[in-house]
């Protein structure tokens, strides 16, 4: 017996991964509470006890700073952030029992409790460790707030701890000109004391967790590749100043972001209790637990929820997860989200155009349980909506509702095809199990066949033809009682995507959608007068969407302007001579193809013919340039530049552009006159 068939009610407790509380809610972010919501919605339409909570990441340098920018206090930055993504999340339909903040005091208990039970059991580790440290600012840098030139290929702007163009990895204390992306203060290095968690004592406990069942495959084998090349114990610990929690006995130590976020999960839930009569913390977090507990989250931060998490859990003496589900990233038309091309849209800017359920109808179509990543194809996603919602489900009840409305007074007759419809009671329980085991895709499928069926079916027996002859009446009273049946059932198996259609649907059958009483058909039923309950999208609506996300660029927009370029001209390089120069072949490339390259903010992959062949080159114009624009263009490139292997892949050669950065990087036009090959010295 599957679990989406067991009989006994399931206590169920889920979350989804907190969204970290210094911007909005975009559509990136969607697709986990979306995919949570739906299944949570599921198991509470069968019947079982399925709570739903979440909350703000509301600690770390990156909210103090932004507070500090803001000239407001971290506290009101927070509770800001905290009411527009409660916003943006209900206008997405998604239901939480509980939406809390990790800042708050049920976090803070639990925290400082695990901590010490950790400490206890002599999994906590101190030692003194070398920082970055911001002479003015007096704070320590993480390599994200330090910001110099490459020491490789001398590419300025660049993080501390990678180079976006040409790829090279290095420690911040090998850039050149290395500056606090704070202050612009040079960083000094200062030592400090911090605290670990002796993370490698629980190989051997995580190596049987993790292939328990309680991971995916996918998930579960990476994880493996981890375990066989050893742990690292893991810092858990932040200096003063830092927005947190202090760590109990070391005053100025503050616990780090992901110690806490976590945590936040129990104190949701705690805080959800204490609001509820009817739940029990300890009924779902002791140790022998029959209650069931999962995290949806995404595949990036599988290495805090399946190997950091649980160790913490099993130390302080609270159970681990039932399962931990992690889902892949989403492109846009095939494409990273980017603000140029209007596809970085925020939840506020769809929910200004389309309807939150065409979205959440799209996504189910395309989820599964692997780790897959997913396309948003806004055409594609059009068409769907269109032709599934709209002209497939609605129009079923459309087509037959207005004959019982006029001629029937608004009664349903008798079930006559009692032999289809029990086709459509039987196939609940197939959609139950994919419901069950998030093959959301596959219930979309089956859910439309069961539609086309039933448009068939209206099709074939034409009530629109047989209400001419009187004598016929009684039939068009069966076949539009036969699929307004239909219509029901359909929408039972939606409701957990579409739960606004599936309210105004039980407003109109005047009956409830009941998933496990979808035996018992509406027969000599009253139901009201059908009004519509979806619309068509228009990419009308899709490209209003696209030019209101599109990133403004006002006069502020943090490049250089020419007076600031001017001012910090780099120093001259060393002198060569001129038998050096001469080396240099410089050739006219036509640039005959251009990527994105996944993972790089900066770097274009272009395919160039240089006459004799083609090159790839990996290219720091992305500022400037999409890669659609750049096709057919010509350019200049260093012919004889030895290959160089970087981590996106080999760089055979490099292009040459000029300008002063930023938008303002310039390459040649295709009319320039010159030719593929052609040597430029």
């Amino acid at each position: 017996m599957t679990q989406a068939n067991a009989q006994s009610k399931r206590d169920i407790l889920v979350t989804s991964a907190l969204p970290y509380a210094n911007g909005p809610i975009h559509l990136g972010h969607l697709l986990e509470y979306i995919q949570t919501d739906i299944w949570v919605r599921y198991q509470n339409m069968r019947g079982n006890n399925c709570v739903y909570v979440c909350a703000d990441d509301a600690h770390g340098t990156a909210i103090m700073l932004r507070a500090e920018r803001e000239g407001i206090t971290s506290e009101a930055l927070i509770e800001r952030i905290n009411q527009e993504h409660q916003q943006d999340f209900a206008g997405f339909l998604i239901d939480f029992d509980n939406y809390y903040s990790t800042h708050s005091e049920e976090n803070r208990e639990f925290s400082g409790y695990i901590y010490e039970q950790l400490k206890k059991n002599g999994h906590i580790a101190t030692r003194s460790i070398t920082q970055a440290y911001d002479p003015e600012k007096n704070m320590f840098l993480a390599d994200r707030f330090i910001k110099g030139t490459c020491p490789k290929c001398k590419s300025e702007d660049q993080y501390g701890d990678n180079c976006e163009v040409c790829g090279a990895t290095y420690t911040p204390a090998e850039l050149i000109n290395p500056r606090s992306a704070v202050s612009g203060a040079t960083p000094i290095d200062k030592e400090s004391e911090h605290y670990f968690f002796r993370l490698p004592e629980f190989a051997e406990f995580l190596r049987t967790w993790t292939r328990s069942g309680t991971l995916q495959p996918q998930v579960a084998n990476k994880l493996a590749e981890w375990l066989d090349a050893g742990l690292q114990e893991w810092d858990i610990s932040r200096d003063a100043p830092y927005f947190g929690f202090e760590i109990p006995d070391a005053p100025g130590k503050y616990f780090y972001v992901w110690l806490d976020a976590p945590i936040g999960y129990l104190a949701s839930f705690k805080n959800l209790c204490d609001r509820r009569d009817d739940l029990d913390f300890d009924h779902f977090w002791k140790p022998d637990s029959k209650a069931e507990v999962y995290h949806f989250i995404g595949k990036d931060i599988i290495n805090f929820h399946a190997l950091f998490w649980p160790s913490m859990l099993y130390s302080a003496g609270y159970r681990t997860p039932t399962a931990v589900y992690a889902h892949g990233f989403i492109t846009v038309n095939g494409k990273k989200m980017s603000k140029s091309r209007g596809t970085f849209i925020m939840a506020k800017t769809y929910l200004d155009h389309l309807n939150p359920e065409y979205l959440r109808y799209y996504f189910a179509t395309k989820l599964t349980s692997n780790v897959d990543d997913m396309d948003l194809n806004l055409e594609d996603f059009a068409q769907r909506v269109n032709s599934d919602l709209v002209g497939k489900v609605v129009n079923i009840a459309s087509r037959t509702a207005g004959f019982i409305t006029k001629k029937f007074d608004g009664k349903l007759g008798q079930v006559t095809e009692s032999s289809k419809l029990a086709t459509f009671v039987q196939a609940g329980e197939e959609i139950a199990e994919h419901y069950e085991n998030r093959e959301f895709g596959r219930a979309m499928r089956r859910i439309m066949e069961l539609a086309d069926i039933a448009n068939q079916y209206v099709n074939d027996e034409e009530p629109w033809v047989r209400i001419k002859d009187e004598d016929k009446a009684a039939e068009v009273q069966a076949i539009s009682t036969n699929a307004i049946n239909m219509f029901r059932l359909l929408m039972t198996y939606l409701a957990p995507i579409l739960p606004a259609t599936a309210k105004a649907s039980e407003a109109f059958l005047n009956a409830p959608l009941d998933w496990n009483g979808r035996a018992k058909l509406l027969e000599g039923h009253a139901i009201n007068k059908f009004k519509p309950l979806m619309n068509r999208v228009e990419m009308s609506q899709i490209e209003n969407m696209l030019d209101a996300s599109k990133e403004e660029l006002p006069a502020a927009t943090g490049e250089k302007s020419a007076k600031e370029v001017e001012s910090h001209v780099e120093p001259i390089a060393d002198e060569i001579d001129f038998n050096d120069f001469v080396k240099v072949d410089l050739r006219v490339a036509e640039i005959i193809k251009a990527e994105h390259v996944e993972g790089a903010d900066k770097l274009l992959r272009l395919t160039l013919n240089i006459g004799e062949g083609e090159r790839n080159v990996f290219a720091g114009i992305k500022s400037a340039y999409a890669p659609e624009d750049l096709q057919g263009r010509l350019t200049v490139m260093v012919a004889n530049l030895a290959p160089r292997k970087m981590k996106f892949g080999l760089s055979e050669g490099m292009v040459l552009a000029a300008g002063p950065g930023g938008k303002d990087i310039f390459i040649l036009s295709p009319d320039s006159g010159a030719k593929p090959g052609q040597r430029v010295m």
